[in-house]
């Protein structure tokens, strides 16, 4: 049990340090959680800037229920960066409902937030609690983007982009594998889950701010559909994204397609270890930390209606404080007060997006949107 009202779970992580380094900001007081003690004091101390000044502890714990239930109790929240989380999100959301303790995480997997959505979100809405999967620049910042556009009534229909400069973390290029060969990829399409053609391929894409087309993927398919499939103003939404680096895309299909075709025949568990393999192959160590001059974000939505259009616009920087800022954000506004939804929800639709985008802008991680409208 702790006294602590936040617990970061997977902290010694990239993105977990960079949470820990935001609820500093925000003077809230955490715990920093993982499964390797020796580790977490070394990335709290050489990792997470002002950890000096901190109000923190550092917890060991196993990775079951019971263990993570007794040390979630008396926190109310926990921001859960330990993945891919198909495999290890289960146990960390039902001890977190076993404590009584509000969920929110950084996935960028498609399947994991549909199991949130219709495994665990009326248990979490009957408790007053709230699930919020994928609080993540990638999906986030383009949801603002989108509600934004969505501020316009009647159009039902999302065209979303996502792209960022930089190298993915440890974390994300397992993902991108996971989703790859473990779950499919999926768009909405009249308020119906539609797949991905996997083998479409990369599409061209026009980069707002540029001339030369960007290489696009639907990235396993991204948050967007699932948060938006029971929203009585979307009927259709597609999200890709990509990186500004042309020469690391055209290499992404080369390198998830060996890895699906390699592990088809396995088990499951088998699959995991093969596709872990790979993932090191590809990345295996943290990427230096961002440089706002290198690691730019946009996030582009097209929105359309019958007789309408929207277009807005969010150019940013370094992508993963982003992500630390939005759940760090999310931590200390449900410190204050009940989220706006209870059960499953996105971060705009448990924080708003106004709110939210106000804190990217306060921290100078994004510029003002761009937003045009034409009827």
């Amino acid at each position: 049990m702790t006294t602590k009202p936040v617990v970061v779970y997977g902290a010694s992580g990239y993105t977990g340090r960079l949470i820990c380094e935001y609820l500093r900001d925000y003077n809230v007081p955490f715990v920093a959680a993982g499964r390797d003690g020796a580790k977490l004091k070394t990335s709290m101390e050489s990792h997470v800037a002002g950890i000096e000044t901190a109000d923190y502890e550092i917890v060991e714990v196993a990775h079951d229920v019971e263990s993570l239930t007794e040390l979630f109790r008396g926190a109310r929240v926990v921001c859960n960066t330990v993945g891919p989380f198909s495999r290890f999100g289960p146990a960390v959301v039902e001890a977190c409902l076993a404590a009584g303790a509000h969920y929110l995480d950084t996935t960028g997997e498609q399947d994991w937030v549909m199991a949130c959505d219709e495994e665990y979100g009326e248990r979490f809405a009957a408790a007053g609690s709230l699930l919020a999967p994928g609080i993540a620049q990638m999906y986030t910042t383009g949801e603002i983007a989108a509600e934004l556009c969505l501020e316009k009534p009647g159009l039902d229909t999302l065209d979303i982009a996502v792209f960022w400069g930089g190298s993915p973390t440890i974390a994300s290029t397992q993902t991108i594998l996971f989703n790859a060969a473990l779950a499919g990829a999926n768009f909405l399409e009249q308020n119906q889950y539609v797949p991905h053609d996997p083998d479409a391929g990369h599409y061209n894409l026009v980069i707002p701010g540029q001339h030369e087309l960007g290489l696009a993927l639907p990235w396993g398919g991204t948050s967007h559909p699932v948060w938006y499939r029971k929203d009585p103003r979307v009927a259709n939404c597609k999200a890709l994204g990509g990186v500004f680096d042309r020469a690391l895309m055209l290499g992404v299909p080369q390198i998830v397609g060996a890895a699906v075709e390699a592990t088809k025949d396995m088990a499951v568990e088998d699959k995991y270890a093969a596709l872990e393999a790979t993932a090191a192959q590809v990345m295996n160590v943290m990427p230096p930390r961002e440089n706002r001059r290198r690691n730019k974000s946009l996030d582009s939505v097209h929105a359309s209606g019958p007789l309408g259009r929207a277009h807005c616009v969010i150019h940013g920087n370094q992508n993963y404080k982003q992500t630390a800022l939005l759940q760090a954000f999310a931590a200390y506004s449900l410190l204050q007060q009940p989220p706006k939804r209870a059960g499953f929800a996105s971060g705009c639709q448990a924080f708003g997006h106004r709110e939210l985008l106000g804190e990217l802008l306060a921290f100078g991680l994004v510029a003002e949107p761009v937003l045009t409208t034409q009827r």
